[in-house]
């Protein structure tokens, strides 16, 4: 009986322990990210976002509970605990690169609708509204925004030049600079040259589905190698406890977060691997940056 009261005293603290250590690693990871502000009506992109951390930060809080009520261990429950919260950052996530997939796909598109737009002999400032209505989700807000400066007689390289800064996308700096050279210009064989943008844009397009699907096995490849050492470590502390006896005291603790920290260099190295690289825009404009003129060219 004696034993059996230990066990459960022992069983007691360590839950304890587990409930403190995930309150703490909750409190500390909600604050870094903010408390997400109820809105009233509809909710937003940010507020379903900032909602899905707040899920995320309570199953890590879970998470890290469960790992400590298990093994008693206290780097591995902060550690599970960590994973579970930034997940993505860790391991990588490929939902970036499909947003900038679609948006791409979308930029091709329109300006494909817009080359046959022209072709019907009406000018930029007409076929830009025209195309405005049937272009692809990606791009449309930004491309509403566009027509609504449009609309309030704002200069169309003004308005031009703030929509390459609301896609944001080296992609879009292309069309648009080819567009906002126009505009200035007024010069004939916009329809042949959107017809070669919309054709490198397709090229890229699918260039980079290529190469998000190679990078889509990297990334399962480290899910799986991270998925067999939580496995096989889980199991070791549950099932052959005497194994794993050296990580109960502090210096196996020690050890063992070395062993974690060993891990997590690991899987950032491969997570820079299946991470595309950053490409610098082209049309980058600040407060008193001006285009030049053509008699300043020519001078």
């Amino acid at each position: 009986m004696n034993g059996l009261s230990g066990v459960l005293d022992d069983g007691m603290w360590a839950a304890l322990a587990g409930l403190v250590v995930g309150l703490g690693l909750f409190v500390a990871v909600l604050a870094w990210v903010g408390v997400p502000a109820r809105v009233a009506g509809r909710p937003t992109r940010l507020s379903s976002g900032r909602g899905q951390r707040v899920r995320r930060l309570v199953a890590a809080s879970i998470a890290s509970f469960v790992v400590l009520l298990a093994t008693g261990w206290v780097v591995a429950a902060v550690a599970i605990g960590l994973l579970v919260a930034l997940w993505d950052r860790i391991v990588g996530s490929s939902a970036a690169e499909r947003r900038a997939i679609t948006r791409l796909e979308a930029l091709a598109s329109w300006t494909e609708s817009l080359r046959d737009t022209i072709a019907s002999a009406i000018g930029l400032e007409q076929a830009i509204p025209a195309t405005a209505a049937s272009a692809g989700a990606a791009i449309k807000p930004s491309l509403n925004l566009l027509v609504d400066r449009l609309r309030i007689r704002e200069p169309l390289p003004d308005a031009l030049k703030a929509f390459a800064d609301d896609l944001d996308d080296p992609s879009a700096d292309i069309i648009c600079a080819a567009l906002l050279l126009n505009a200035r210009l007024r010069g004939p064989g916009l329809r042949d040259v959107l017809t070669a943008l919309a054709s490198s844009a397709r090229e890229e397009l699918d260039m980079r589905r290529r190469i998000e699907a190679s990078r889509r096995s990297i990334r399962r490849s480290v899910r799986i190698v991270l998925g067999i050492v939580l496995g096989m470590m889980g199991m070791l502390a549950i099932f052959n406890r005497p194994y794993v006896a050296p990580y109960d005291g502090v210096v196996g603790q020690a050890v063992l977060a070395m062993v974690v920290l060993l891990i997590v260099a690991g899987l950032m190295w491969l997570r820079s691997l299946a991470t595309p690289s950053l490409t610098d825009r082209l049309l980058v404009f600040t407060g008193f940056d001006e285009a030049p003129q053509p008699d300043e060219i020519s001078r």
